[in-house]
């Protein structure tokens, strides 16, 4: 959607600076003056909201990494130092930690926003496939982060993860092995582990920041979808990024900043496991090992599998399938407002989600509470549906189904005036 250039520097110093640095016109033609679809709701301020829990996460981190010390023996202590005797390090805690509780929640949003409204869609795969990358980042940066408190889930959790990279023994046999004890920097979780988890956790946000970079800069090309999934026919379509959308943007991301502070200051612990708070014991398992609750869904897949490799390869597996989306999906319409089969399945991945989410806090051996009826073929028919949901319902339906008739605008759509396009191609 880019476009000739509206940008006019109004003094001497602006037009020096936009014959030699043209940031300012950047900034203009890809903030302020962007043509952005004028039927956007709610659901597009994640975005948004995204980039600015980034920065808290980064900033808050890195005054963090000035008084955490990655050793076995300190990292506990070090983190109880900061909560007691660091400045406001109790603040920089909370706020760390569960910013990445709020991070997650808003990334689930954007990606189910982006599934409902078919944003993975022609022309935006490449815009997908980088937010896939930046949310498989996100995993990887969350799991490190949650050993350094050095606490016995953080412990157990470091030594169950990386042990699962020994299931490649199965294929290559001692390949997995290696794998495992390079990652542990010996023969066990220790030490080095600490110190490589620390060290990669501490890179990978600014990897994260540059995909952002990426991500928005894919996005700017094609330009924004909306909540019907048509393209944009013309000015009438759209109105200038500034005002309208950061007014939004800036009123929801406020109301998000108020929950986040909700739980920063009052229920700062109600997510976290309190057998984190005794200090690692190699000789000690927990009851039972649990990792966030953001990571709970893919937790449920591996456990629900007996064999180690099989449930590793479906763990992995989950993840990549987001990858193929774009093209599994063979609908000519994008948006689900106008598929009504398709909006079913969906809300039954988003239950289908919760439940697994549920079900990766217990045991597999648990039962629901008052009954006998075991969790485990719950988990295990959450995991088939996950699957058949982009592998078979996806590209079924885009055949069988007959989608509502589009709008022919987005005008249209808003005003509520002229005719409508049946079945009209979304792309």
């Amino acid at each position: 959607m880019a476009g000739h250039s509206t940008y006019v520097p109004k003094t001497g110093f602006t037009r020096w600076l936009d014959a030699r640095l043209p940031i300012l016109r950047f900034a203009n033609d890809t903030m302020t003056t962007f043509p952005t679809p004028r039927n956007l709701n709610f659901w597009y301020s994640f975005g948004g909201i995204l980039t600015f829990m980034l920065g808290i996460q980064i900033v808050t981190g890195i005054v963090l990494a000035m008084h955490y010390v990655p050793s076995a023996d300190k990292a506990f202590d070090s983190v109880e130092s900061i909560m007691r005797d660091v400045n406001y390090g109790w603040l920089l805690r909370y706020m760390h930690s569960n910013g990445a509780s709020f991070f997650f929640l808003a990334v689930y949003l954007h990606i189910f926003r982006g599934l409902y409204y078919g944003s993975y869609k022609a022309p935006r795969e490449i815009l997908w496939i980088i937010g896939v990358l930046i949310y498989v980042l996100m995993i990887a940066t969350a799991f490190l982060g949650y050993t350094l408190p050095w606490g016995q889930m953080s412990f157990w959790a470091a030594t169950v993860i990386t042990n699962l990279f020994s299931s490649i023994d199965q294929i290559l046999p001692h390949a997995g092995t290696a794998i495992t004890e390079w990652l542990w920097g010996g023969f066990a979780v220790g030490d080095p582990t600490l110190n490589r988890f620390f060290s990669l956790h501490y890179l990978l946000p600014f990897v994260i920041a540059g995909l952002v970079v990426l991500h928005i800069w894919a996005l700017h090309v094609p330009g924004n979808n909306n909540p019907l999934g048509i393209d944009v026919k013309g000015p009438q379509d759209t109105v200038p990024f500034h005002p309208y959308y950061t007014a939004k943007d800036l009123f929801y991301l406020l109301l998000f900043v108020i929950l986040y502070a909700v739980v920063v200051f009052y229920l700062p612990n109600a997510l976290v496991e309190p057998d984190n708070y005794v200090p690692a014991n190699p000789l000690v398992t927990p009851p039972e090992i649990v990792p966030e609750w953001y990571l709970l869904p893919f937790y449920a897949m591996l456990r629900s599998i007996p064999q180690k490799l099989i449930g590793v390869i479906v763990l992995f597996g989950a993840l990549i399938t987001l990858v193929f989306v774009p093209w599994l999906d063979t609908s000519r319409v994008r948006s689900m407002r106008f598929r009504p089969l398709a909006k079913q399945f969906f809300w039954a991945l988003v239950v289908d989600c919760v439940l697994l989410g549920y079900l990766g806090a217990h045991r597999p051996d648990a039962v629901f509470p008052g009954t006998s009826i075991p969790m485990l073929p719950f988990a295990r028919l959450g995991t088939a549906y996950y699957y058949a949901y982009f592998w078979l319902v996806l590209p079924l339906l885009g055949l069988i189904e007959t989608p509502k008739p589009l709008p022919a605008t987005i005008a249209t759509s808003v005003t509520g005036t002229g005719v409508e396009q049946v079945n009209a191609p979304a792309e």
